[in-house]
């Protein structure tokens, strides 16, 4: 038992990110009551499913999963909200763990050489002190084993909120949105599972596709925690 963490939990009780209750010593970030509620897309890594197919035509990427639905004012947009806006750092790592475990058995991380974080731009990531995605990463990482690759591409500018955009807007808005760092050669040949923590119209990743393909012999897998159908 660990008397800091109980005396910590009495003074700032921690509450659960969706229904807002007080939570056991053994819950992070979200109850599990709350966790086992979430409507899983049960995809794993089902071979040519319609996430996967989003990115044809753009990519010929190995494989596509996502871990639950997403839609407006449930659960799963709760938990977004608070990995983005609350300074929810530990709930960010948790559902990284959590999707990992959910996704181990089913061979998804196979032979992949790096995870790799969609970038926040260097004022977005100052501002709100972590970037959500790399910090979903580390959660996939510490129960995977795969490596995070962070250096290899940047924001290059920052752009106005997706939120309330409409989806030809999403894709205006993610134009030129990412370049190739000076380390991204060490990305080639490698086979990379890009991380972000939801998509919608998939307008960011294929952003990041569209810079990450010009690494010579790149094989790119994508994983988010949520997904708008």
């Amino acid at each position: 038992m660990n008397i800091f963490k109980d005396i910590r939990d009495f003074f700032f009780p921690r509450t659960c990110v969706c229904c807002g209750k007080i939570m056991s010593s053994q819950e992070e970030g979200i109850c599990f009551d709350c966790l086992s509620g979430l409507p899983c897309t049960g995809i794993l890594n089902t071979p040519e499913n319609e996430m996967e197919r989003r990115f044809w035509g753009i990519f010929p990427i190995e494989r596509a999963t996502s871990m639950y639905y997403y839609s407006k004012g449930g659960n799963v947009a709760s938990v977004l909200h608070g990995m983005k806006y609350y300074g929810r750092k530990r709930l960010c790592r948790t559902m990284g763990r959590i999707m990992a475990t959910e996704l181990q058995d089913s061979g998804f991380f196979d032979g992949i050489d790096y995870i790799v974080p969609v970038p926040l731009h260097k004022k977005r990531l100052r501002h709100r002190g972590y970037n959500q995605s790399e910090q979903l990463s580390i959660g996939l990482s510490s129960v995977t084993g795969i490596p995070v690759f962070s250096r290899g591409m940047i924001r290059t500018h920052n752009n106005t909120t997706q939120t309330h955009k409409s989806s030809f807007e999403r894709w205006q808005n993610t134009g030129g949105l990412f370049a190739l760092s000076d380390d991204s050669a060490a990305l080639e040949s490698k086979h990379i599972l890009i991380v972000d923590d939801v998509l919608t119209t998939g307008a960011t990743i294929s952003s990041c596709i569209d810079v990450l393909k010009e690494i010579s012999g790149i094989r790119i897998s994508v994983a988010t925690l949520a997904w708008t159908k």
